[in-house]
């Protein structure tokens, strides 16, 4: 009996948003392996992989890289600086394997002592962040429906957060999105249903449009328990510039997941407590590894630019594979406690 209790409280704990009165950390080993051996040979293969960096959320130590590759470095891009590990073997080569280890300690962020006063601040050291891009445009329909929302608030803070409450309560997660989603916005707001991207990338350009600063994250899910396959366990999350305050983290889309998952209406008070959770936090899950749109890899790819850079990237004799297939691509990513 006493078992069966200690049982549910548990997964009664796991089910609960986590609180800000706390922060939580979270830490595990990810390791990634590829094998493009089964590509077509006679080819030169070249492979990018996001790669995490230490930062006041995370710390990634005991990094290890091998493989039958005929060169590896680590390299950034220009715009976002985005830090991706590339492998390139010839086309005479037999075998092809990389795999790619790191230990990530992740904390729970939590940011909700908003100041009652927002600073003057220049939008020109944010233009980065209230550009539009390729499958997020600010003008037209997504200007027009960012004024409806944002129409008689003055503030960053609560037009942000009428963005944020109409994302809450006009999207909703659709499980059949292949990956975490393309982000097409005009497409979204026609047909308002998709995945982790497209839930930001929405959110992303309705601020934009609206003058606010905002940026979407990257990164991959940690488990819970000792051993888990992450494969596809990609996520992305998001941000927005609060003058005289700094970044904010938002994660709308595991609001309208945890939805989903536990069948939960607007009304409802479950609803509520995610909606105020992830409104000002992120939880310890997660680990960053990627950010930007529209990037070009760095050595430049021979594909279009990446709409974005959250799962692996390879090209066989120039032929572009395709990452939401692991099982064609060949790659495993395992996650351990």
């Amino acid at each position: 009996m006493k078992k069966t209790i200690l049982l549910f409280a548990v997964l009664f704990c796991l089910a609960m948003p986590l609180t800000a009165s706390a922060a939580q950390q979270a830490s595990g080993t990810i390791t990634m392996e590829f094998d493009l051996s089964d590509q077509p040979a006679g080819k030169e293969a070249k492979l990018w992989i996001p790669y995490p960096l230490s930062d006041e959320n995370q710390v990634i130590t005991n990094i290890s890289v091998s493989g039958d590759y005929a060169e590896s470095a680590v390299y950034s891009d220009t715009k976002y600086s985005t830090p991706m590990l590339y492998a390139l073997w010839d086309k005479d080569a037999a075998s092809r394997k990389l795999v790619f280890t790191f230990h990530a300690t992740r904390n729970e962020v939590v940011k909700k002592d908003f100041p009652a006063k927002e600073d003057a601040w220049d939008p020109a050291d944010y233009s980065m962040y209230l550009n539009p891009t390729s499958l997020g445009p600010i003008d037209g329909v997504v200007k027009a429906l960012s004024d409806k929302i944002v129409d008689g608030k003055v503030t960053v803070y609560d037009k942000a957060k009428a963005i944020y409450d109409w994302i809450c309560e006009n999207m909703h997660r659709d499980p059949d999105t292949v990956g975490c989603g393309p982000g097409d916005v005009c497409s979204l707001l026609a047909k308002p249903g998709g995945k982790c991207t497209d839930i930001h990338s929405v959110f992303i350009a309705l601020a934009r449009a609206a003058g606010i600063p905002a940026r979407e994250i990257f990164g991959i899910r940690q488990g819970k328990e000792d051993v888990v396959d992450i494969t596809t366990w990609q996520h992305c999350w998001a941000e927005f510039f609060l003058p005289g305050y700094g970044w904010v983290p938002v994660d709308p889309a595991d609001v309208l997941k945890m939805m989903l998952t536990h069948d939960l209406k607007l009304g409802d008070k479950k609803t509520q407590e995610y909606r105020e959770y992830f409104w000002g936090a992120w939880d310890q899950y997660r680990v960053q590894i990627a950010v930007g749109r529209d990037l070009e890899l760095n050595p430049a790819q021979q594909g279009k630019p990446l709409n974005t850079f959250g799962y692996p990237y390879a090209e066989v004799g120039g032929e572009v594979l395709d990452w939401y297939k692991p099982e064609t691509f060949k790659y495993t990513i395992t996650y351990k406690k």
